[in-house]
């Protein structure tokens, strides 16, 4: 196992980084998704639509987000996990909001779809060596490894987990 002084400051990501305190990435990926399929479960129906406050995005957009992120933190692993030296960019959560549809799906699909894609992400981070874990490349011009995203992953969620507290329920 790669020891977790082996994670790549990421700057913007740090925060999402902190959260995890388990040194197993693959753990905490595991214990995240459980705790979040609960928090998820407890949500009341009236509250799908919910917005804390005027532009911001209700439950079911932010679950939508949470979908989408996944899936890009999961391709910058693949990416990297393959050696790609292409550099990666970034991108716009919030463009991405104003066009995924989420604000219009049923909960029960988006739901589901979060599970399935999680569940790919299991696969792919346990498939991976440490040797494809460390490897170095670029994303959003700063240097990233696929190693470090193992924690970004849960870290996002738990993130969004503490505003859904926090903000909405």
């Amino acid at each position: 196992m790669i020891p977790r002084s082996e994670i790549i400051p990421a700057d913007f990501y740090q925060s999402y980084i902190d959260l995890i305190k388990d040194n197993d990435f693959r753990e905490a990926i595991r214990k995240n998704t459980k705790h979040f399929r609960r928090v998820m479960e407890r949500i009341p129906r009236k509250k799908f639509d919910y917005r804390y406050a005027e532009g911001k995005w209700s439950i079911r957009q932010m679950l939508q987000h949470i979908i989408d992120a996944e899936r890009v933190f999961a391709y910058r692993a693949l990416r990297l996990s393959r050696m790609d030296p292409t550099p990666l960019p970034g991108w716009d959560e919030n463009a991405w909001a104003q066009h995924d549809g989420g604000a219009d799906r049923r909960w029960k699909d988006l739901l589901e779809e979060f599970n399935a894609v999680r569940e790919a992400t299991q696969y792919l981070f346990d498939s991976l060596s440490d040797e494809q874990l460390r490897f170095v490349g670029t994303v959003r011009e700063r240097p990233l490894n696929a190693f470090t995203i193992g924690f970004v992953l849960p870290g996002h969620v738990a993130h969004h987990m503490i505003i859904l507290e926090e903000r909405y329920l």
